[in-house]
C-alpha cells in the first residue's frame, strides 16, 4: 500500500489525511498538537465574494471554487461523523461612511461582472436584514451564498473522520522532511511550513479573536455574518449557538501569539460601533494564532519536488479553502491536476529554470520573493 505523511494537523492537514486514507493511502499525520493552531483560532467564515477586490482574480477564482464545494464537503463529513457545521447562511458587509460605501459598490460591480451574486443594500435594506445593527450603518453588501461554519466543530469532526479512516496520529515535531520514509509527503504545516522547506514564501500573520457568550440581557446575535471596517480596521462578527465570535486583528509579528490589551480594546470598541449592546455579552475567551500568509494572498498547492506536495499559505481563508485544497492534493496524488487550483501553483514563485532541466519539480526552488 502506498504511504503518505501529512505534516501538520490543522483543517487542511486533517482533511487531506482523512480523504487520502479513504482513497487507499496508508496515512500518518504528524503534529505535536493537531488542531490547536490557527484552525482552532478562527471565525469560520466562507466569504470569497465579499473579500473580492479588482485585480485579485486568482484569490476570487480559488475561493469561489472552494465555496462551491463546501456543501458536498460538509455533507460527506456529516455522513461520517454526524457533525452539523454551519452556523450562518449569509454574509452582510456594512459601511459606516461614504468612502466604505463606495468600496462596497466597487466590490459588487467587480464580483458581479465575474458571474457571482452580490446585492447592495441601502440603510433601510440593512435594517430589514439585520435590525439589531447600529443606525449609523449607511449601506451594506449582501452575499446570500456565503455561510459560516463552526471551526471547532469542524476540527473535532475531522479528527473523528481520520480515526475512522485509519489515519495514524503521531504527536511529533518534524524537523526534516528528508527523514520521513513515506512515498509522498504533504506539507500542511501552515505558517511553520517555511521552516521545513527553504525559501517557501509563507509567513506567520498574527490574528486575535474574542469569543463572547450571550447573556439574557444582551441583544441577540446577528442572523448572519457581519463584516465591516471601523477606523480602517477590519472586523467580523460570526454567530454561534451560544454567542458571537469577534475578530480579527492582523499584525506582522512573527510567531507571537500573545493576546494584547490593545487588540482586545480595538475589537470590542469596533464591535460596539456595529452592534450596540454587545457590551452585555459575557467575555468568554481571547485567543491568538498565526495565519500562514503568502505574498499574493493565494495559497501554495503543488509539488515542490518529486515527493513533497505543498498545501499551505491560505492566510485567513484556510477553512474556506479546505475543500478545493483537498481535491487538488488528491488529484496530484493520482498524478493528475485540478484546474480550479491553478492559481495556487507554487511555480508562480519559481526562479527561471534552464531549458534542459528535466524536471521543474526537482530543480526549481521556490523564491522567497513575491509577485505583489
Amino acid at each position: 500500500m502506498r504511504t503518505l505523511a501529512v505534516v501538520g494537523g490543522g483543517v487542511i492537514g486533517l482533511s487531506v489525511a482523512w480523504r487520502a486514507a479513504e482513497s487507499g493511502w496508508m496515512v500518518t499525520l504528524l503534529d505535536p498538537a493537531n488542531g490547536t493552531g490557527a484552525s482552532w483560532v478562527a471565525g469560520g467564515m466562507l466569504a470569497p465574494l465579499s473579500e473580492g477586490w479588482p485585480g485579485e482574480d486568482g484569490a476570487l477564482e480559488f475561493g469561489a471554487a472552494s465555496l462551491a464545494r463546501w456543501p458536498d464537503f460538509a455533507e460527506r463529513l456529516r455522513a461520517r461523523t454526524g457533525a452539523d457545521l454551519f452556523t450562518a447562511t449569509r454574509t452582510l458587509t456594512v459601511a459606516l461612511d461614504a468612502a466604505d460605501a463606495a468600496d462596497l459598490r466597487t466590490i459588487a460591480d467587480w464580483v458581479n461582472a465575474r458571474g457571482h451574486a452580490l446585492r447592495l443594500l441601502d440603510r433601510a435594506g440593512v435594517r430589514a436584514a439585520e435590525p439589531g445593527l447600529a443606525r449609523t450603518v449607511r449601506a451594506g453588501l449582501l452575499a446570500t451564498s456565503e455561510p459560516a461554519v463552526d471551526n471547532r466543530a469542524l476540527v473535532t469532526a475531522l479528527r473523528a473522520a481520520c480515526t475512522a479512516a485509519g489515519v495514524e496520529f503521531r504527536a511529533e515535531q518534524v524537523t526534516s522532511l528528508e527523514d520521513l520514509p513515506h512515498d509522498r509527503i504533504v506539507l500542511a504545516a501552515g505558517a511553520a511550513a517555511a521552516a521545513l522547506w527553504s525559501g517557501l514564501p509563507v509567513r506567520p500573520v498574527k490574528g486575535e479573536i474574542l469569543r463572547l457568550r450571550r447573556r439574557p440581557s444582551a441583544p441577540v446575535p446577528p442572523q448572519g455574518v457581519i463584516r465591516a471596517r471601523v477606523h480602517g480596521r477590519p472586523i467580523y462578527l460570526v454567530p454561534r449557538a451560544d454567542g458571537i465570535v469577534l475578530g480579527a486583528t492582523q499584525y506582522e509579528q512573527g510567531f507571537d501569539t500573545a493576546v494584547t490589551v490593545a487588540g482586545v480594546r480595538d475589537l470590542i470598541t469596533d464591535a460596539e460601533a456595529i452592534l450596540p449592546g454587545i457590551g452585555e455579552y459575557e467575555f468568554a475567551e481571547a485567543a491568538a494564532g498565526s495565519r500562514p500568509g503568502s505574498p499574493d494572498s493565494v495559497p501554495l498547492i503543488g509539488y515542490l519536488d518529486n515527493r513533497v506536495i505543498a498545501a499551505t499559505g491560505h492566510g485567513r481563508n484556510g477553512i474556506l479553502g479546505t475543500p478545493v485544497t483537498v481535491d487538488a492534493v488528491l488529484a496530484l496524488l493520482s498524478d493528475t491536476e485540478l484546474p480550479e487550483a491553478a492559481p495556487a501553483d507554487p511555480g508562480r514563485f519559481a526562479r527561471p529554470v534552464p531549458a534542459d532541466t528535466p524536471s521543474a519539480r526537482t530543480e526549481a526552488p521556490i523564491s522567497p520573493g513575491g509577485i505583489r
